[in-house]
């Protein structure tokens, strides 16, 4: 009989496995979808919208996907976002104008948030306490390498086949996925009470009065806030400058290595630390004076040196508050505790975008960076009072 350390570690497996593929497809249409959508008729407003339709239905439906996880078990939503998934990707190659792309994409924001909180819950259902933070470093690594690989993929594909044809091999991998959760995920039943589902708002108030997780959705949405800063105008910012694309390219592609590289062992030290909110504080200052250090810099080499460490130091907080949320709440409300995290991480940069355009139009780039890294000052600030040197359970 195959022991139970055998059997976490092959359903974390198929987890990894999932993510990776699943992100990747999605993650392919990124770069494709604008371009598909202007040379359709679009212009940049309509392209900007059709981006933050995505990015408002993924933040709002988040936390209700979480809790349908919550009730009915993880195989059901993660295979119905899976088939949405794959439904967008075969509806973007039959579109025709730029509105059928924002409904369409409408629908990825549906499948997106419905697929993550699922997914994310059920590494913690499979892994033990000890353990959580390796799961975590692995899980978060797969995830984000197939959300940085993606828009390669897609732009390379794009350029080798037409903008068109990347989205029924998008939808085709993620499909594929879909056969995978079905064969080799288990059927956890949900965790109803009483035969009946709860409301979500006494759920909310439970996890609420729940200060370490309450800090980590603090750090979540403040460390977005960064994030969506940087992917924002961090292209623009050098653009401003005179580097190149390629030069844009660099340094996105250190910020994501750095990122990726450091999440397994910053799971391995999380599980090895009392207090895992020390970490969260150490990740989220090195970051946030990462963003401050943009502003100065005016040529490639310090760009990518500051990159770097932006990138290391939010592999370190993101995985260590993914174990840390899946260590202290019951796992009851597990999904719903992971689609508030998915909220926050969407929502974050979604206000950044929108928030910090005025100020780098009113004092420049440079402002805009020492501007958010002084938001990361309050955002500390909150956790540390939040969390209240909390030691998370083993």
């Amino acid at each position: 009989m195959e022991s139970r350390e055998h059997t976490a570690a092959r359903l974390l497996l198929v987890a990894c496995t999932i993510s990776f593929v699943s992100y990747l497809g999605s993650y392919m249409r990124l770069p494709i979808v604008p371009l598909f959508a202007a040379s359709l008729g679009a212009d940049a407003v309509q392209v900007g919208m059709i981006n933050g339709a995505f990015m408002l239905m993924a933040a709002a439906l988040s936390i209700p996907s979480g809790l349908i996880s919550d009730r009915l078990g993880r195989r059901p939503p993660l295979l119905g976002g899976l088939l949405i998934l794959t439904g967008s990707s075969l509806l973007l190659y039959w579109s025709n104008s730029p509105l059928q792309i924002a409904f369409i994409y409408l629908a990825f924001g549906v499948g997106l948030s419905t697929l993550s909180p699922s997914l994310m819950a059920s590494v913690a259902d499979v892994t033990t306490p000890a353990a959580l933070g390796r799961a975590y470093g692995w899980y978060t690594m797969a995830m984000y390498t197939g959300m940085a690989l993606g828009p390669a993929v897609g732009g390379f594909l794009g350029t080798a086949l037409g903008l068109r044809m990347v989205f029924p091999v998008a939808g085709g991998l993620i499909f594929a996925m879909f056969f995978v959760a079905l064969c080799l995920l288990p059927r956890h039943a949900g965790h109803r009470r009483g035969g009946s589902s709860p409301a979500i708002r006494p759920a909310l108030r439970v996890l609420w009065a729940n200060r370490p997780f309450a800090a980590c959705l603090v750090a979540t949405l403040g460390s977005s806030l960064g994030y969506g800063m940087f992917v924002t105008f961090m292209p623009l910012a050098m653009k401003g400058q005179g580097m190149t694309t390629t030069h844009v390219g660099f340094v996105f592609a250190i910020q994501t290595l750095a990122n990726a590289l450091s999440r397994y062992p910053s799971g391995w030290l999380c599980d090895r630390v009392a207090d895992r909110g020390r970490l969260v504080a150490g990740g989220l200052a090195l970051f946030f004076l990462a963003l401050a250090a943009f502003g100065p810099c005016t040529s490639v080499g310090p760009l990518m040196a500051v990159a770097a460490l932006m990138g290391g130091s939010m592999g370190v907080a993101y995985t260590v508050i993914c174990a840390l949320i899946a260590d202290v709440v019951p796992r009851e409300v597990r999904g719903l505790a992971m689609g508030c995290y998915n909220t926050c991480v969407y929502s974050g940069m979604m206000l950044s975008s929108a928030g910090m355009g005025p100020i780098v139009r009113a004092e420049g780039f440079r402002a805009g960076f020492f501007v958010i890294g002084a938001v990361g000052v309050v955002v500390l600030f909150l956790f540390t009072a939040v969390y209240r040197g909390h030691p998370a359970a083993r």
